[in-house]
C-alpha cells in the first residue's frame, strides 16, 4: 500500500483485525516518518555520510631534517659491505624494455635482489633522490654503479652506468598516489615539493612515479607509512613534453628557473606536461623550499653528486645554477 497523507480517513474500519492492522500500518508510518525527519540530507548517488576520514600526519610526506643528512650513502639501505660493486657479476631474472630506460631484476652473488635502470636517468635518478631527501622528503635506497656484468644463462655481458635499488626495502607498496588527490594538498610541504621538482627540472610529473608504502617494522622517519616520489630521473636537464634530455647540464643552465608572479602565483619556465600542478605554487611556496635548500652543505652538495659519479667540474656548475634558482626563490616578494 503506498502511504498518502490523508489515508487514514480513507480506510473503512470495519472489524477488530482491521483496527489492529490499521494501527501497526499507523505506528511504522510514523517511525519511517521520525528516521527520515531525523537522517542527514544526502545527494543522490552519494556515499553514506559519517566522520572524515583523520587526516594524514604532515610526517608521511616530509620531516624537518635536522642534523645535515649523508647525501653520499643516502636513505638507509643494504650495508656498506654489501651493496653492489663495480664490475660485478648479476644474474639476471628478468628484463623490461617497455619504458623509457631498460630495467632488469638481478640477482647477486649472495643472493641479493635488485631493481636495475639503466640509460641517461641511471645518473639523475640517484642524485636528484638524494637532493630530495637531503630536505625532508622521504625516499628510498639507490645506489649508481658505474660498470656491472649483466649474466644470462651462464653468459655475461659488461653493461655500462646504472640505478641499482635493493629489492628488500622493507616497506610493502600500497601503489601510485596522486599529485592532484592526497591528504596534504594545500600544504606547505606538498607545495614546496613542487617548487622543488621546478628547481630539478623534473619533467615527469606523472602520478605513475609516485609510490605510497607501509613501513615494515617501527616507524621510520617520523612515520609509518611513507608517501614518496620515486622516479626522479628525467631530471637535470632540459623540461618538455617529447623526451627531453636527462642529465644535460647545458640545457638546464639555460632554461629559466622562475618567469613572473601574478598575483602570488608563480609562473615558472617549465615546459613539461601536467602544467596545471604549478597553478597552485605560490611565493610563500618557494620561499618555503628555498629556505631548506640554503641549508644543503658545501659537502653534502658535493655528496649528491659524487653518489651519482658525476665529475667535479660537471657537480660545480650543477650546484651554481641550484644556488641561482635558490637566490631567485628567496629574492621572491
Amino acid at each position: 500500500m503506498r502511504w498518502r497523507p490523508h489515508l487514514a480517513t480513507e480506510l473503512l474500519i470495519t472489524s477488530p483485525e482491521m483496527l489492529r492492522s490499521t494501527t501497526t500500518i499507523g505506528l511504522l508510518i510514523g517511525a519511517t516518518m521520525i528516521a527520515s525527519a531525523s537522517a542527514p540530507a544526502q545527494r543522490a548517488g552519494s556515499a553514506p555520510t559519517g566522520n572524515p576520514p583523520p587526516r594524514s600526519s604532515i610526517s608521511e610526506l616530509w620531516i624537518e631534517p635536522g642534523a645535515a643528512r649523508n647525501l653520499f650513502d643516502g636513505p638507509a639501505g643494504v650495508a656498506a659491505s654489501a651493496r653492489p660493486k663495480v664490475d660485478g657479476r648479476f644474474e639476471i631474472d628478468s628484463k623490461d624494455t617497455a619504458g623509457f630506460s631498460a630495467t632488469y631484476k638481478v640477482r647477486d652473488a649472495s643472493g641479493r635482489k635488485w631493481n636495475v635502470k639503466i640509460g641517461p636517468e641511471a645518473q639523475t635518478e640517484v642524485v636528484a633522490s638524494r637532493i630530495v631527501w637531503a630536505v625532508g622528503y622521504h625516499q628510498v635506497p639507490s645506489y649508481f654503479v658505474e660498470r656491472w656484468i649483466a649474466v644470462d644463462k651462464a653468459k655475461g655481458q659488461q653493461l655500462g652506468g646504472a640505478r641499482f635499488r635493493p629489492d628488500d626495502l622493507r616497506l610493502k607498496s600500497r601503489g601510485t598516489w596522486s599529485w592532484l588527490k592526497n591528504p596534504f594538498v594545500g600544504t606547505a610541504p606538498y607545495r614546496g615539493l613542487l617548487a622543488l621538482m621546478m628547481i630539478l627540472n623534473s619533467t615527469d610529473l606523472k602520478d605513475d612515479n609516485n609510490t605510497l608504502y607501509d613501513v615494515e617494522g617501527p616507524p621510520r622517519e617520523g612515520a609509518r607509512r611513507h608517501y614518496v616520489v620515486k622516479d626522479l630521473g628525467a631530471s637535470l636537464g632540459e623540461t618538455g613534453k617529447m623526451d627531453p634530455r636527462r642529465g644535460y647540464i647545458d640545457g638546464f643552465e639555460k632554461e629559466p628557473f622562475i618567469t613572473g608572479v601574478d598575483n602570488g602565483r608563480v609562473e615558472f619556465g617549465f615546459r613539461g606536461r601536467h602544467q596545471e600542478l604549478l597553478e597552485q605554487i605560490r611565493v610563500e611556496d618557494v620561499r618555503w623550499i628555498c629556505e631548506r635548500l640554503q641549508k644543503v652543505t658545501d659537502r653534502q652538495w658535493r655528496d649528491a653528486f659524487r653518489a651519482g659519479n658525476y665529475s667535479d667540474e660537471i657537480t660545480a656548475r650543477y650546484v651554481a645554477r641550484i644556488r641561482q634558482k635558490i637566490k631567485e626563490g628567496l629574492e621572491l616578494k
